[in-house]
């Protein structure tokens, strides 16, 4: 159902598909309520109706495949593509870091207010590599303004991830597809925690946790920490290599259909079976 607390000629016979902060893209009237989903973090005041949503996914994908030979990955932050933790929960082993941080010896490492940022192993090739194949949206429970700052760190320029990154502001619970604007099976979901997705195992690849330092809100790494022994993933075990070597997998048995046609039923998700987690992920 829809109010309107104003009309304009032809509003009443229009279904508001698209609504911006309030005002209806195609009628011009002011909306005041709409059902359907928020996409702010796309255009600020952004509201779709739920049949724009299904539409939008629809459209979306049959351009990413047909258009431009890609399908969409939604890819998690903390502890997959970075790891962070407070300054003052390093080690006295780990303190060193802070110094090199503030030389600029070390491109790995940022601050972002009191927190240390790493950046996995071969981060930065794998996002370079998986722009080719996918449209990339960043996933994390960490709040808005985190969030973003994390993806500018590693994406300063918008290139692999653009305006899209959804956060704890957007997605307070569990984490859902329902928030991308593209069909379910056009998806692929990388993440170091299964738990966070209950509704789309099927899309969903498991990666490694990423701990690089010792004491983590969440979790503990037995043993010396990477930082502390002043080492890292080691070139056979860097999880993103072996990501990405799945992925162009996944994206070579997708598209090697032969017929374009079959593009319109194709399913990255028959072809994960997830959760799954690739070989030395």
């Amino acid at each position: 159902m829809v109010n309107e607390s104003s009309s304009s000629p032809g509003s009443s016979n229009c279904t508001h598909l698209f609504v911006r902060h309030g005002i209806c893209f195609a009628c011009k009237a002011k909306v005041s309520c709409v059902q359907g989903r928020p996409f702010g973090y796309l255009f600020s005041g952004l509201h779709l109706s739920h049949e724009a949503v299904s539409f939008t996914k629809h459209l979306t994908t049959l351009i990413s495949l047909y258009g431009q030979r890609k399908l969409h990955l939604v890819i998690d932050l903390d502890h997959t593509l970075i790891h962070s933790v407070r300054t003052s929960n390093l080690s006295k082993a780990e303190k060193y870091l802070i110094k090199e941080e503030k030389s600029g010896s070390r491109k790995d490492l940022r601050t972002y207010k009191d927190r240390l940022v790493k950046f996995r192993p071969f981060v930065k090739e794998f996002l370079t590599e998986a722009n080719k194949l996918f449209t990339m949206f960043a996933y994390t429970r960490g709040g808005s303004t985190y969030g973003h700052a994390i993806v500018r760190m590693i994406d300063p320029n918008k290139t692999y991830f653009g305006d899209r990154v959804i956060t704890r502001k957007e997605s307070s619970g569990t984490k859902t597809l329902d928030l991308v604007l593209a069909d379910e099976r056009g998806v692929v979901i990388v993440d170091d925690t299964l738990d966070a997705w209950p509704h789309h195992k099927r899309n969903l690849l498991e990666i490694t946790r990423y701990l690089y330092f010792r004491n983590d809100k969440r979790f503990k790494r037995p043993g010396l920490s990477y930082a502390e022994r002043k080492s890292d993933e080691g070139r056979s075990e860097r999880a993103l290599v072996y990501l990405l070597k799945f992925l162009k997998q996944v994206h070579n048995g997708f598209f090697t259909c032969g017929l374009e046609d079959e593009l319109d039923f194709k399913d990255v998700r028959c072809l994960i079976k997830g959760p799954l987690k690739p070989h030395r992920c």
